[in-house]
């Protein structure tokens, strides 16, 4: 009883929604771009570094070289892990930090968004103390790709983790990818390639957290940072408002250079951060 009353009580504040807004818009007006495999995309890795261990959480570079289109790159993902239960599987938050290569895009929804969402998640985690959670927060560095999505190009960091994860044994229990939910006209996306359970899941949480009418499955195969867990055998859900842009139906502010800091709102990472946590309070059970 005592752990169930302590695990009612994640709840996504306000002020957290503040410290992600504030993270993301940092990163976008210090770091862009922030290509993956870069110099640049290194420093944006060690400014998110700093933001994560200010919350509270403790954080390591995982650094790793890749075949690229353009040769061999090295890439920074981050990683911060809550292990509360050495007994108890694991729950994987995701975000990608990096921006489009060769395309003068800021990446405000596009990679910051999410990346201030986790570094606010990481200070919830940090304050709930239960006894049954192990959660771990992954920062991917080459979530995007510099010509198309195949085997060499694309989802390095998650691939790598995906691998990592995979050959450490651990129990994984969910992967829940997130990206670009910062759009001020906010739609939470689960696409048709997320895993069936996670998706209800998600969409329980949303109707407990009162935000029902801003999440809903959609008949789309996105390739996100969750594919390369499916593929290693890991469920997995991709949350993405994939529809960014001057108006409904359009998604032309991605990948582009109107994805800026003034079309993201606080409020809209609070009401992702309200179904993240919500997710998290049904799998932390």
């Amino acid at each position: 009883m005592f752990s169930a009353l302590l695990a009612a009580s994640l709840v996504f504040s306000q002020a957290d929604a503040n410290l992600a807004f504030k993270t993301a818009t940092g990163l976008v007006e210090n770091h862009t771009p922030r290509d993956s495999g870069t110099t640049r995309s290194m420093l944006a890795a060690n400014y998110l570094l700093d933001a994560a261990s200010a919350a509270g959480a403790d954080v390591r570079r995982d650094m790793f070289v890749a075949k690229t289109p353009k040769g061999e790159r090295r890439f920074t993902n981050l990683v911060a892990s809550f292990k509360r239960n050495p007994d108890a599987p694991w729950v994987v938050l995701v975000s990608h930090y990096d921006t489009k290569t060769g395309v003068d895009c800021p990446g405000a929804n596009d990679g910051a968004s999410t990346s201030g969402l986790l570094v606010a998640l990481a200070g919830v985690l940090y304050n709930h103390r239960t006894q049954n959670d192990n959660v771990m927060l992954i920062w991917t560095d080459g979530e995007e790709c510099m010509n198309a999505y195949v085997e060499d190009d694309g989802l390095w960091g998650s691939r790598h983790a995906a691998k990592s994860l995979k050959e450490s044994g651990v129990t994984v229990k969910a992967v829940i990818c997130l990206d670009m939910l910062g759009d001020k006209d906010l739609h939470v996306s689960i696409p048709k390639n997320s895993s069936p359970a996670l998706s209800k899941i998600a969409l329980a949480a949303a109707k407990k957290a009162g935000v029902a009418d801003k999440v809903s499955r959609v008949d789309l195969l996105v390739k996100d940072d969750h594919v390369p867990f499916l593929e290693a055998g890991f469920k997995a859900i991709d949350l993405i408002d994939f529809e960014y842009g001057s108006a409904p139906g359009l998604n032309d502010y991605w990948h582009t250079d109107k994805d800026t800091v003034d079309k993201i709102s606080e409020e809209s990472l609070f009401t992702a951060g309200k179904l993240v946590v919500g997710m998290l309070d049904i799998l932390l059970q």
